[in-house]
């Protein structure tokens, strides 16, 4: 086995990558190099790649690590401030630090990529050992791996790495024949506050349609994306991801990328921007031109 270093995805062919990905649409060739083409991550961002693959005599990929090396701690979703601060007292640099992600996502789902049939320990050794080499070439402080599936802790403790845990709620869908079957599960307090909530959506006579990529016209695009940047303006912020990301996500993932849309008399004024696969719906980003009540649930929950 060879591992080597890839300053962009486009060096690793898209099929070859997909096919260790498996249907996890943010670890996803079109996902991850979208973000490459638009400039949401490079080195100006502070997002630089350095991607592993693990080849076998033969070209064939074996396995494959996303990897960043990184200047700051911003679109990680784990806060470890404190931690860069602490380096600053004791008079040494925190940055540049190795991170293994999916930018600005904080999506559970496996970074050791391994093709079926290989021996995946021994892959994934390869995999980590190479990320230690790297990281004393870059002179980094650290290693961190976030969000990775729970299967892949054991390989990175027995290369010495500490867990660190949090929590996340996950929605699942129970086998509810529809949503009245789910809310039979609440008290019946909680399901009559959810069904005000809901008429009240009805009551301003907003309409919300669910369009895939291939429904959204470059106006409807141009709606969403004054949403979204509009939550991060809200909190004086700059966005992290551009229009040009967006466009290029919707045009080669079309079936992943859906959208919840609110239109007042017939001009959106809301949206919920998700990522599906066959089983897993993601809700990842919202906005509105205006505020209306119980419209963000409805958006991105009930809906």
């Amino acid at each position: 086995m060879k591992v080597h270093v890839h300053a962009s995805l486009d060096e690793i062919p898209a099929g070859d990558w997909n096919r260790l990905a498996g249907d996890n649409p943010f670890l996803r060739h079109e996902f991850l190099a979208a973000l490459e083409h638009s400039g949401c991550v490079g080195e100006a961002r502070g997002w630089r790649p350095q991607h592993l693959s693990c080849r076998a005599p033969d070209g064939s990929l074996l396995g494959a690590l996303p990897l960043y090396l990184k200047s700051h701690s911003y679109g990680e979703f784990v806060f470890d401030w404190a931690w860069a601060e602490a380096y600053q007292r004791a008079g040494r640099a925190y940055y540049p630090k190795l991170v293994s992600a999916i930018p600005y996502s904080p999506v559970p789902g496996p970074r050791l990529l391994t093709a079926a049939g290989t021996e995946r320990d021994a892959v994934a050794s390869a995999l980590i050992a190479h990320t230690r080499a790297l990281a004393a070439e870059h002179h980094a402080s650290s290693i961190h791996c976030l969000f990775p599936e729970e299967g892949e802790l054991p390989a990175w403790e027995a290369h010495g790495f500490l867990p660190r845990r949090d929590c996340q709620f996950h929605w699942h869908n129970r086998g509810y024949a529809d949503f009245d079957a789910f809310l039979a599960t609440f008290t019946a307090e909680k399901r009559k506050k959810v069904r005000r909530e809901r008429r009240r959506i009805v009551e301003a006579g907003i309409e919300i349609r669910a369009l895939t990529g291939n429904e959204l016209d470059a106006k409807l695009m141009d709606a969403l994306y004054r949403f979204y940047a509009a939550t991060y303006a809200k909190r004086m912020r700059s966005a992290y991801l551009n229009r040009a990301f967006f466009d290029e996500l919707r045009e080669r993932m079309p079936d992943s990328f859906l959208a919840f849309v609110a239109f007042l008399d017939g001009k959106p004024v809301a949206a919920a921007i998700c990522l599906r696969n066959a089983h897993t719906l993601y809700g990842r980003h919202w906005g509105s031109d205006r505020d209306f009540h119980s419209l963000h649930f409805e958006t991105c929950y009930y809906r």
